[in-house]
């Protein structure tokens, strides 16, 4: 795993600066902290910092072909390299190294643009071609390593990490308004925008082509929901081989190796298809909080007991506000998850004792288990209620009804229905996944700012997506968006940008692209079968997990914000958000800001939502643009 960055300059642009890439580099140091590598070709440069996994002793980069005309730099791993290695050498291309990195330039030497499809792996690379004059970036099929880009008249910059762009005091530092937008409605800002205007993400499953005449960004693969007509066992069967043949890739390593365990069915599948194929017992990470209703550490247990594992576990109460500011240096833009704080917490905890972890991140958005999608089908049933029943009767009475401390719990789980299902119905399950309503808006944001948005459209994404999915299966086009948006743009840079903070790689099996396809041949009714959640994984499973843990319900895997932020977290809330601090900004309206604060405080409403975003961007401003 490693961090990459590099810069190609268009014609009159001059030639590249050592320390220009590694300046890049070095802002990159806790992504991989083993090694470095600079290549400079006159008006190109490409730069990497490494961290080893596989070939510790030769896999430095870059890695050159035969006759050092194609570099590459490249962060992730490509899990059938070896496979890869005896085609291209049955082709007659002579390897040096035993590392992954070198089968890409192998097999972009051999394929050109389309080797990405002969990859099955986590990746993120920039191809230096000499002959051809070219830049060739890729990102793998569903954005689990990350790659952003800035392009203007002279040139183009990319990184891993924002910071690495930014790290060029002539990169433009400016506030995109509809990414903040996107940002305080769901809580993370949807690709291919930043928070910074001028800089972008490079799509999953996507290529960019850089030559003298421009940039091309070209699509090389995507998912479909294609469901086939088989009986469940058949689904069930090739569901597990599946699923058995990913965790096999991903056990690949000469460095220590283990998995981060919630407890609910998706880690504690991966922790099981681990045991069963490791002669060693799986080294175990776990994190609990003293909330109990927060705390899932007894599930994490029996799943320990069960395949007889070498369990971790710890119970934190972090110094939360130097965590606040630490987590947003690290993801470079706000994001609000409030699970980035126990994603660090674990990573920080599992990286004493393994350079690599496995994960079940993934398993929610490919077999329906979000609550959300539970909530979009009661919603059917639900709008069968007179609308003035549904107003004046069943949401006044909920209002009336304050917050309970639990983590979800009936009373809290009501509430948050009722929210959603007031938004618009075209925005099927993802009403329940805004947190920032067209009539919060126009209490919170100033004048300037509402008209800086005047034509922006925080929804639109989603419907484009929902409109171009062009099938009839409604949960199988919300399963589709979140794989597409979700997944990518909050999940996955959650799960990176903690990771690596820690120098941790995590891989992840479910989203392995085979078991990705499979998933969405797959028929919906067998992943929400009646109320029962990810039924056709369960079944699978049932033989492998015991029952205590197919039929738990979902937590998630987060922390209790609401009750930090009357608690360890208030002087920051009020220090970030106070009305002086809130004018000055000019963003938002500090009257409205103090009500939310009040009402939270109080514990007649939960704002946490509201306010945890708002605290994140403030404090990211201060960092990034004062």
């Amino acid at each position: 795993m490693c961090g990459i960055a590099g810069i190609y300059q268009f014609s009159g642009g001059g030639l590249i600066a050592t320390d220009d890439i590694r300046r890049m580099c070095q802002v990159l140091e806790h992504r991989g902290p083993d090694d470095e590598g600079i290549y400079i070709h006159a008006t190109a440069g490409i730069g990497m910092r490494r961290l080893s996994i596989i070939d510790l002793q030769s896999g430095h980069q870059p890695i050159a072909n035969e006759d050092e005309s194609i570099w590459v730099v490249f962060n992730g791993e490509i899990y059938n390299h070896r496979e890869l290695r005896c085609e291209l050498e049955a082709m007659g291309h002579r390897f040096r190294t035993q590392s992954d990195t070198e089968a890409i330039v192998h097999a972009y030497e051999e394929f050109g643009d389309r080797c990405v499809e002969r990859m099955n792996g986590m990746f993120a690379f920039a191809v230096l071609d000499q002959k051809r004059q070219l830049l060739f970036l890729a990102r793998d099929r569903l954005g689990i390593k990350p790659l952003y880009y800035f392009v203007d008249t002279r040139r183009v910059l990319f990184g891993s990490e924002i910071k690495a762009i930014l790290s060029h005091d002539d990169v433009p530092r400016e506030l995109d308004f509809a990414a903040l937008d996107s940002f305080l409605t769901f809580e993370y800002v949807a690709g291919p925008q930043t928070i910074f205007k001028a800089i972008k993400k490079l799509p999953a499953g996507h290529t960019m082509m850089v030559t003298p005449q421009g940039v091309t960004i070209t699509r090389y693969w995507d998912v479909a929901q294609t469901a086939s007509d088989e009986d469940e066992q058949t689904y069930c069967e090739r569901l597990y081989t599946t699923l058995k043949s990913a965790v096999q890739y991903r056990l690949l390593s000469d460095v220590p190796l283990g998995a981060l365990l919630s407890g609910g069915i998706d880690s504690s599948t991966i922790v099981g298809l681990m045991a069963e194929q490791l002669a060693t017992p799986v080294e175990t990470f776990s994190i609990g909080f003293e909330e109990d209703t927060y705390n899932e550490l007894d599930y994490a247990r029996q799943i320990s007991r069960h395949f007889q594992t070498h369990h971790h576990e710890q119970i934190i109460r972090p110094d939360a506000i130097e965590l606040t500011e630490k987590v947003i240096r690290h993801c470079d833009e706000p994001l609000g998850d409030f699970s980035v704080f126990p994603t660090y917490l674990v990573s920080v905890f599992a990286r004493k004792h393994v350079t690599v972890a496995l994960s079940g991140d993934g398993g929610d958005e490919l077999f329906a288990g979000y609550d959300h999608y539970k909530a979009q089908k009661l919603d059917g049933y639900y709008r069968w209620l007179p609308r003035a029943v549904r107003t004046h009767v069943i949401a006044y009475l909920l209002e009336q009804i304050p917050p309970t401390v639990q983590k979800k719990g009936l009373i809290n789980k009501a509430k948050r229905f009722i929210e959603g299902a007031a938004l618009p119905s075209d925005l099927a399950h993802t009403r329940w996944m805004t947190f920032l309503t067209a009539a919060d808006k126009s209490q919170l944001y100033s004048p300037e700012l509402r008209r800086e948005l005047k034509e922006v459209d925080a929804h639109a994404f989603i419907r484009r997506y929902l409109a171009r999915a062009g099938i009839d299966d409604p949960l199988g086009e919300q399963l589709l968006l979140d794989l597409k948006t979700y997944l990518v743009d909050d999940i996955l840079v959650k799960v990176d940008r903690m990771s690596m903070a820690t120098a941790l790689e995590v891989r992840v099996p479910f989203l392995d692209y085979r078991v990705v396809e499979l998933a969405a041949s797959i028929p919906s009714r067998l992943k929400l079968k009646g109320w029962t959640s990810k039924h056709v994984l369960k079944q699978a499973m049932g033989s492998l997990l015991p029952p205590s843990i197919l039929h738990k319900k979902k937590e998630g895997f987060s922390i209790p914000m609401k009750n930090w932020l009357k608690d360890e977290l208030r002087p920051l809330l009020l220090d970030a958000l106070s009305p002086d601090r809130v004018r000055r900004r000019g963003y938002f309206n500090a009257v409205y800001i103090e009500r939310l604060i009040s009402e939270h405080l109080a514990g007649t409403q939960n704002h946490s939502h509201k306010l945890w975003p708002l605290v994140l961007f403030e404090i990211w401003h201060s960092i990034y643009l004062d």
